[in-house]
């Protein structure tokens, strides 16, 4: 029974969301809530909801404080000369757009987190796509695929999780998986290829002059382009809502204002040198994440804002997209603490393992492999890893396969958990991009389950799994 009302529950959430019946906050919330009561553990959903409140506090807490530092750093210039590079490349190809937001957000993903990685990606190429209009979907899905891909790093979680589970060495796992997740890598450039190819044959090879126009200033923020000579100018005001400024005719689009007040060139090595030190602290867990990213922020905001207005100022720039990412991830936890709580998520694990037939025994690594795409999108890795990995591996061994194949087979489904609804990066990449998580999903599903069955496919292939 627990099975089933924990399938229907996951169920209704994903029909609701993606018919935008509901909001993601609203479902996320109101549904496990339901179904609690249906399980007829409804005295205990407050016990529930304060375990995954607890849980998730510290990401939430890291989401935060990640948010203003990065969005510091955006502000301050230190991602400028990326972002340059990047527009000089895409121009107003939208061909070139989305293959630039692909290569851009796996160069992001080296530093292992995605939350990082979404913020600098929608940073630079958001202004893009909304000038030349196209579809917001094709970047977050691009950006989530390529990240999610490379969101197997060993200092990414996913690696280190099964090495953990299993007893294993990282480097084990993860080093003969690399012609596999290369193919994948392989597959996402080449679907955003495809995707841009099609914005290109919608919209054509626009000129700057065609699609320039004023946009109101909706926060003080850095997503605004800067316009070429010919261009409209927009009215006054200052910081990076200040408009489009005039440029010469080959300066080209500017996804970044070089005029905003917020720059500090005279800083620039300081907050490189940060911002090096603060993901090298992360990636040797010199201090737990959420430290890091909370000290990182007030020395931020101290050096490069040392007056306490222009702090504020800073603060409230970036104040809607941490109350609408920290409050995503509070309402998940929601969701995942009545999965966990009830039940229902064990009786789901226990139910796919055991209606495994008994000839795909020696073929368990193929069928981790598969499993992993569907149950790493409907619960967190530390669920997945933890609890169902043991079991596929033990059951591997009983049938001559090593637990090293399980756990790289266990790596497959990555590029399709990096939109699950239980990931809160997930929710800084939709909220900064202005795109309904429902549209996310319906388009990146299918493109996500594809890039994870060609992981797959080549690690099969070439003998790694």
């Amino acid at each position: 029974m627990l099975t089933i009302l924990g399938f229907a529950m996951i169920a209704t959430f994903l029909v609701l969301i993606m018919l935008k019946k509901m909001s993601p906050i609203a479902a996320l919330v109101l549904i496990p809530a339901l179904f609690c009561v249906f399980v007829g553990k409804g005295a205990k959903l407050g016990d529930y909801v304060i375990d995954g409140v607890t849980g998730l506090a510290p990401t939430a807490a890291m989401l935060m404080f990640a948010i203003v530092y990065f969005g510091v750093m955006i502000d301050v210039g230190l991602f400028d000369p990326v972002v340059r590079g990047i527009l000089k490349f895409c121009k107003a190809d939208p061909l070139r757009i989305v293959v630039g937001t692909a290569v851009l957000a796996a160069i992001v993903s080296l530093d292992g987190d995605g939350s990082t990685t979404f913020m600098i990606t929608v940073s630079a190429m958001y202004p893009l796509y909304k000038r030349l209009k196209m579809s917001l979907v094709v970047m977050t899905g691009v950006a989530a695929m390529a990240n999610g891909v490379m969101n197997t790093l060993p200092w990414g979680g996913p690696t280190a999780r099964a090495a953990t589970a299993l007893k294993l060495d990282a480097s084990d796992i993860f080093v003969p998986m690399i012609p596999a997740l290369a193919m994948g890598l392989l597959f996402v450039f080449a679907l955003a290829y495809v995707l841009g190819r099609r914005e290109r044959k919608r919209l054509g090879v626009l000129t700057l002059d065609e699609v320039l126009v004023e946009e109101p200033a909706e926060q003080e923020t850095v997503l605004v382009g800067a316009g070429t000579g010919k261009g409209p100018k927009s009215g006054g005001g200052s910081g990076a809502g200040a408009g489009l400024p005039d440029a010469p005719e080959d300066e080209g689009f500017q996804g970044l204002d070089p005029d905003r007040p917020t720059l500090r060139p005279k800083l620039y090595w300081f907050n490189a040198l940060l911002t090096v030190v603060l993901l090298t602290a992360m990636i040797m867990e010199w201090l737990p994440i959420p430290v890091l990213f909370l000290l990182g922020a007030a020395l931020a905001l101290t050096v490069n804002f040392p007056h306490m207005p222009d702090q504020k100022a800073r603060i409230a720039a970036h104040a809607e997209n941490v109350l609408n990412v920290s409050g995503m991830v509070f309402a998940a936890a929601v969701f995942t603490g009545v999965l966990q709580g009830t039940g229902m998520v064990d009786h789901m694990a226990t139910w796919l393992v055991d209606n495994i037939p008994d000839g795909m025994g020696p073929h368990m690594a193929f069928v981790t492999g598969v499993l992993s795409i569907p149950l790493t999108y409907f619960m967190s890795n530390d669920g997945f890893y933890f609890g169902i990995l043991p079991v596929l591996a033990e059951a591997g061994q009983a049938h001559g396969v090593s637990s090293l194949e399980i756990a790289r087979a266990s790596l497959v489904g990555q590029p399709l958990h990096m939109s699950s609804p239980l990931v809160p990066a997930v929710y800084v990449l939709v909220g900064m991009a202005k795109v309904e998580f429902g549209d996310h999903t319906r388009f990146v599903v299918k493109w996500a389950a594809l890039t994870s069955l060609v992981v797959l496919g080549a690690g099969i292939l070439f003998g790694i799994i």
